[in-house]
C-alpha cells in the first residue's frame, strides 16, 4: 500500500495544504489539538473534492444509462461474432462510436478520486510514523498525533499492535471498537447505495447482463471495503465513510428528480409530476420541461409509466406540448397525444354504424310504413277510390273464397305472392290491386 501511495506523492502537498487550511478554521472553534478539528478538516476535504467531481458524476449517470440502452445490441454482437473475438471488438467499438458512449465514463468519479485518496493515506501514514510530509511541519504533526476521534487516534489502524497504539496515546480496545464500527458503517452505506440503484433506478423492462453485473457488485463492494478497511487508518476511514454518505445522498437526489426511464423511480416521479401539473396546469422548472419534452418526442415508443402520465393529463383536459410545456386542449387532441401522434393534426370523426334491428322491430317498422300514407308516383296506383268505381265494405286484403279454390296455376301464383319468386322484385305498394 505504501508503494502505491508513493506513486501519488505529486498531489500530497496540495492535499496536506487543504487539510491545514481547514484545520486553521476549525481549530479556532474546537481547539487545534482536538479530533473534531482534524476530523472535520478531512470531511471538508471530501466535500470539496466531491463538489469538484459533480460534472464527472453527471457524465457517469449518462454513460450508465447509455450502457443499459446498448446492452441488447451488445448481446446480439456477442452472439453473432462469438467465434471471432477481433471482429466482436471492432463491432463493439463501432457501436460505442455511433452512440457516443464510452464504457470508462462510468468509472470516472472513482478514478478521479483515487489520487486524493492515496495522497490522504500517505499524509496520515506520515503522521502515524512521526514524519513531516507536505506542508505539515513539526508543530502540526504533534497536534495531529494528539487528535483522537472517539478515543481512537487519526493514524491508528485496526491491525495495529498494543505498543503502537499506546505510543499514540490510546488503548487497543478503543481503536478496535471505533474502527470496527466505522468499517461496518462504510460497508453498509456502500451496500445500500448499490441496492438503491438496482431496485429503484434500473429499467425493469429490459433484462441484460449489465443488471447481473451490478447485482454482483452490490455484494462484492461491501466485502472489499470490509477487507481493506482493517488496514486503513482512522482518518482514511473518516474520508471513505464521508465519501459513501455523500454518494448515497447524491444518488438519492438523482433518483428522486431524474430517474432512469422504465424504472420504479420514474413511475413515482411521474405520479408526483401528474399531481402537480393537474393542480397548477403547468410545469415548474426546466428539468420538468425537459422530461415532458423527452416523453412527447418518444411518440409510440413510450413505456407504460409515460403512457400513464399522458393519460393523466388527458383526463384533466391537458396535453403535453413538444417544447415541454403543458397546455389546455380538447379531448381529441389529448387522445392523439396519448397514441403518440402530433397534437396539432386533426382528423374527421369516425362515422357510427347504425344499430342492427331485430326481426320484430323490422316487421313493426314495415307495418307502420304500410299504415302511413305514401306519396303517389307514376309507378304506383292511388289508394283513394275512383269516382267510376263502386265502393264496397269489403276489406282491402280480403279475398273471395272462389280465388282460394284450386286452379291450374294457383300453386305458382300463391308462391309468387308469398315473395319466393327469383330475381329482383318490385316493391309492394300498399294500394289495392
Amino acid at each position: 500500500m505504501d508503494t502505491i501511495a508513493s506513486l501519488f506523492s505529486f498531489i500530497t502537498t496540495p492535499v496536506s495544504w487543504v487539510i491545514v487550511q481547514f484545520h486553521s478554521v476549525y481549530g479556532q472553534i474546537f481547539g487545534p489539538d482536538t479530533g473534531w478539528a482534524w476530523g472535520l478538516s478531512i470531511v471538508s476535504l471530501v466535500i470539496l473534492i466531491r463538489i469538484c467531481l459533480i460534472p464527472l458524476f453527471v457524465k457517469q449517470i449518462k454513460a450508465t444509462r447509455a450502457m443499459q440502452t446498448l446492452q441488447p445490441e451488445m448481446k446480439k454482437i456477442q452472439e453473432r461474432y462469438k467465434n471471432d473475438k477481433q471482429r466482436q471488438s471492432e463491432e463493439m467499438m463501432k457501436l460505442y462510436k455511433e452512440s457516443g458512449t464510452n464504457p470508462l465514463s462510468s468509472c470516472l468519479p472513482i478514478l478521479a478520486q483515487s489520487p486524493f485518496f492515496f495522497a490522504l493515506y500517505h499524509v496520515l501514514n506520515g503522521i502515524a510514523t512521526g514524519s513531516t510530509i507536505g506542508v505539515i511541519n513539526e508543530s502540526l504533526l504533534a497536534s495531529a498525533r494528539k487528535a483522537h476521534i472517539f478515543g481512537a487516534p487519526l493514524a491508528a489502524k485496526f491491525t495495529d499492535g498494543q505498543a503502537k497504539v499506546e505510543a499514540l496515546g490510546a488503548s487497543l480496545t478503543d481503536v478496535r471498537v471505533v474502527t470496527a464500527v466505522m468499517i461496518v458503517l462504510m460497508s453498509a452505506s456502500q451496500f445500500y447505495t448499490q441496492r438503491q440503484l438496482m431496485t429503484k433506478n434500473v429499467d425493469t423492462t429490459v433484462k441484460t447482463p449489465f443488471m447481473q453485473q451490478q447485482k454482483m457488485l452490490m455484494y462484492v463492494f461491501p466485502v472489499m471495503f470490509a477487507v481493506f478497511g482493517i488496514n486503513f487508518p482512522v482518518g482514511v476511514l473518516v474520508y471513505w465513510l464521508t465519501t459513501n454518505v455523500w454518494t448515497m445522498g447524491q444518488q438519492m437526489y438523482v433518483i428522486h428528480n431524474n430517474p432512469t426511464p422504465g424504472s420504479k423511480a420514474q413511475a413515482a416521479y411521474l405520479e408526483r409530476l401528474t399531481k402537480h401539473v393537474t393542480n397548477h396546469g403547468k410545469t415548474r422548472n426546466r428539468r420538468e420541461k425537459a422530461i415532458v419534452k423527452a416523453i412527447v418526442s418518444k411518440g409510440r415508443d413510450r413505456n407504460d409509466f409515460e403512457r400513464k402520465f399522458i393519460n393523466g393529463l388527458t383526463k384533466a383536459g391537458l396535453a403535453a406540448q413538444a417544447d415541454g410545456t403543458v397546455a389546455t386542449s380538447e379531448s381529441q387532441a389529448a387522445a392523439q397525444a396519448e397514441d403518440g401522434m402530433s397534437t396539432t393534426t386533426t382528423t374527421t370523426p369516425r362515422r357510427q354504424q347504425p344499430k342492427r334491428q331485430s326481426k320484430a322491430q323490422r316487421q313493426s317498422g314495415g307495418q307502420r310504413q304500410a299504415d302511413d300514407p305514401a306519396p303517389s308516383t307514376s309507378l304506383e296506383k292511388s289508394d283513394e277510390p275512383q269516382d267510376d268505381e263502386p265502393q264496397t265494405a269489403e276489406p282491402r286484403d280480403a279475398k273471395p273464397a272462389a280465388r282460394q279454390s284450386a286452379k291450374p296455376g294457383s300453386a305458382g301464383r300463391s308462391k309468387a305472392q308469398s315473395g319466393q319468386r327469383k330475381g329482383p322484385q318490385r316493391p309492394k305498394s300498399p294500394s289495392k290491386k
